[in-house]
């Protein structure tokens, strides 16, 4: 049997670019086919806007869909920008109704409507566009199935089977009454193997666990983190069944909190890319590195005030930024677990002292077990066991600091309703800076007469 070998999605690059080259969309159109669903997309990422724009509206309108959906926000909707209201229309169509929310959530004010009036399915999009991006309500679907209490196993298997599902339908169904106020769920392997005629309100598990729809997109993740779901229904006011969030919804979530905060605590945009332009990136970072210029110039102050010690003993100004780099250290890997502990729902404001004894002795125990060794490294440096005493203690007095601000900081932000991630670093290391060039050189100045 002779078998054909399947292009490279590379390969396929290379084919889709030619084709369009020559303004050959046919050909172009026959290089994605030949691809599966999750190549099409990656192809699909790698072309210019231009081509993308051109090749989507040609596409079968299933497959334009899914790549739209797949692709990145920004992307998504720089092609919806540039496709006919009518194009766009009619991709939007065959989308999950969260998904065509969001781009057309993107849209300019006097396209949305425009859009919206050219969709088939635009009664099912247009209540999702009420609600925030970022809450349970912007990333709900309306698109699920709802079984009654009084049906049958049965009654909801034909149900079911009318409805025919796609594929990110989850494995379970929500139950509600008449007046559509969630009263339990099923999970598809208990509808499945129960006697056809068991009524589904002796089969449901009425503990539900839902969110209000203007919950924080964070809380949705961490509970679909805690409890394991893979679907999370979304509720009024008066508990009534508004839409359900599926876990491929939230697993982005995830990733953009987690991108969102490792770029926080590095004082960097969020939306900034590795190609982002120059001049986008200049304007999105200068910011921070003037807030950090600040903090350089209080600790370059702390400094002055002991000129006349570090006159009479030069060497201590090489011995601050050992001082001052191990406070910056400890503090960021304080700073690290909380942020992520406070992300993940793992601690809470309650949890704040628990938390800041653990920082202060572990601070302590890091600055004993470094100072003891800075000690006797300076001491048979420099000659001089004084100095290397100096040292020591201030490195445990600022491992100490950093365990103290590098726990409660974060929780200080938080409590003031503000992200732990975005000032946190910035403000630790102030405390550390200063802490330990004022720990070093005013211990320095007290013993100046042995240093000498």
């Amino acid at each position: 049997m002779i078998q054909t070998t399947r292009p490279t999605v590379d390969d396929t690059i290379d084919l889709v670019r030619e084709a369009l080259d020559r303004d050959d969309i046919t050909a172009a159109i026959a290089a994605l086919e030949r691809m599966k669903d999750e190549e099409r997309v990656e192809v699909f990422d790698e072309l210019d806007v231009e081509d993308q724009a051109e090749l989507l509206p040609k596409l079968d309108p299933e497959d334009s869909a899914d790549i739209l959906a797949e692709l990145d926000e920004k992307d998504a909707a720089d092609i919806a920008g540039r496709v006919t209201d009518k194009e766009l229309s009619r991709i939007l169509d065959e989308m999950e109704p969260d998904d065509a929310a969001d781009v057309i959530g993107d849209l300019p004010e006097r396209r949305k409507e425009n859009v919206l009036a050219g969709m088939e399915e635009a009664d099912d999009v247009r209540p999702l566009l009420i609600h925030p991006d970022e809450t349970a309500g912007g990333l709900m679907t309306t698109s699920f199935l709802t079984l009654r209490p009084q049906m049958t196993a049965q009654n909801a298997i034909n149900a079911l089977r009318e409805w025919s599902p796609d594929t990110e339908m989850p494995y379970y169904l929500f139950v509600v009454d008449s007046e559509r106020k969630l009263v339990g769920v099923v999970s598809l392997r208990a509808l499945i193997t129960a006697p056809s005629t068991r009524a589904i309100s002796k089969i449901m598990n009425p503990d539900v666990i839902s969110v209000p729809v203007g919950t924080d997109q964070e809380e949705c993740a961490n509970l679909i983190r805690k409890f394991g779901f893979v679907a999370l229904p979304v509720v009024d006011g008066e508990h009534r069944l508004l839409g359900v969030i599926t876990l491929d919804d939230l697993v982005e979530v995830i990733e953009e909190e987690a991108t969102q905060d490792v770029y926080r605590l590095g004082g960097v945009p969020d939306e900034e890319r590795v190609w982002s332009p120059i001049g986008f990136s200049l304007r999105k970072r200068l910011p921070w590195l003037y807030i950090n210029l600040g903090t350089a110039f209080l600790a370059a102050f702390v400094v002055s005030l002991f000129e006349n010690t570090i006159a009479q003993v030069a060497i201590l100004a090489a011995m601050q930024s050992m001082v001052a780099g191990q406070g910056g250290n400890s503090a960021t890997q304080n700073i690290t677990i909380i942020v992520r502990g406070l992300a993940l729902g793992e601690v809470e404001l309650k949890d704040v002292w628990p938390a800041l004894r653990k920082g202060v002795i572990l601070g302590f125990l890091q600055g004993v077990a470094i100072g003891i060794v800075v000690g006797i490294g300076v001491t048979l440096w420099q000659h001089n066991p004084v100095l290397g005493f100096v040292i020591g203690v201030s490195m445990v007095g600022n491992l100490v600091v950093a365990g103290l601000a590098g726990t409660s900081i974060p929780f200080i932000l938080k409590r003031f309703r503000l992200d732990p991630a975005l000032a946190s670093a910035v403000i630790v290391t102030t405390f550390t800076d200063c802490c330990g060039f004022g720990f070093s050189l005013g211990l320095a100045t007290i013993l100046l007469n042995y240093l000498k």
